[in-house]
């Protein structure tokens, strides 16, 4: 027996939300008001047993309505934005409008990305913390480190510790800083959330920042919070820093590395660069070691830090269990 057809737009809008997955449809139905989404609640589970003629009924009249329909093209970034950020949630979206239509992001923030830290800092000075600590994350690693040196001794255990813990830029808070710079910029010469922030950004803005920007701002994160402090100094650890190792704490550590991780690792890195390793093996197996490296073929880059990485791991392991010390620079932090 055919089914009666859809005889009214609530139910054909009824059948269409049934064929959506429960994420399209809740999305739909988040955009009825009350009153909508009770008459096509109530039509819903009126529905019954819906066959393919009802369905297609459904589909014709939707095609039908749309084959009437004109699209209004006023905001329309601001239209694709919301659909992208639906989709594909802030982060993703915004990279894609900025892509497709690269004339919406704000112009300030674009701007500065390409100012020397020099001019920048007067820009900033006197701002919130937290909007120079925005800056600094939508700054390249490098002027942004030099940025972070720049600025008042007093402020830069601040903003290290502010960039740790960020998590979600305010698409408000960028339209905020956006003006702020727009301001700043007129006085001196004439929007969408981001995913930033973290241990290993504040990490390596210390890593990258002129003169031993560590020994300013660890000592003061790690009084305020010892946790924070612990995971910038994990991001803050490399593996160049094993080099500094005394020959014992660096024989305890190769006891636990399997020697194809060594090989690997050593591998990627300059002859001199080898020698504490070697100083903490016997004559014979330094010899070992260096020949297995000579016989290792060509490695990809991201299999030399694989290992290195490994190695790192057993490093730190073996320091939270007091056995061997690490620290970043002069091992002041550990």
């Amino acid at each position: 027996m055919t089914l009666m057809q859809p005889v009214n737009e609530a139910e054909r809008a009824a059948v269409i939300l049934m064929l959506m997955d429960d994420d399209e449809a809740a999305r739909l139905l988040g955009q009825l008001e009350p009153d909508e989404l009770q008459v096509i609640g109530e039509k819903m589970l009126a529905l019954g047993e819906v066959g393919p003629d009802r369905i297609a009924g459904a589909i014709e009249g939707f095609v039908t309505h749309a084959d009437s329909a004109t699209l209004d093209d006023r905001d329309r970034p601001a239209l694709v934005r919301q659909r992208m950020t639906l989709a594909l949630g802030e982060v993703k979206a915004d990279s894609i409008m900025q892509k497709i239509a690269p004339d919406v992001r704000p112009h300030s923030l674009e701007l500065a990305r390409w100012l020397a830290p020099q001019v920048l800092l007067p820009l900033v000075e006197g701002e919130h913390p937290q909007a120079v600590a925005a800056l600094l994350l939508l700054l390249d690693a490098e002027p942004a480190a030099e940025l972070l040196s720049l600025l008042p001794p007093a402020l830069q255990p601040e903003m290290v510790e502010r960039i740790a813990r960020m998590r979600r830029v305010s698409a408000h808070a960028m339209a905020m800083l956006d003006e702020m710079l727009s301001a700043r910029i007129g006085q001196r010469f004439g929007q969408a959330a981001l995913q930033l922030g973290g241990a290993r950004e504040a990490a390596e803005l210390i890593n990258l920042a002129a003169g031993n920007l560590g020994k300013v701002v660890m000592p003061v994160i790690t009084e305020r919070d010892a946790d924070l402090a612990k995971a910038i100094e994990a991001e803050m650890f490399t593996f160049e820093m094993l080099f500094a190792l005394e020959p014992m704490a660096m024989g305890r550590l190769l006891r636990d590395v399997e020697s194809e991780v060594l090989v690997d690792a050593l591998k990627g890195i300059a002859e001199e660069q080898r020698d504490p390793f070697f100083r903490a093996m016997s004559s014979r197996a330094a010899d070992g070691v260096k020949d297995e490296i000579d016989m290792r073929g060509r490695l990809k880059l991201d299999d030399v830090r694989a290992a290195q990485r490994k190695i790192i791991a057993k490093a730190r392991e073996l320091a939270e269990l007091g056995e061997i010390s690490l620290g970043a620079g002069d091992a002041e932090f550990v």
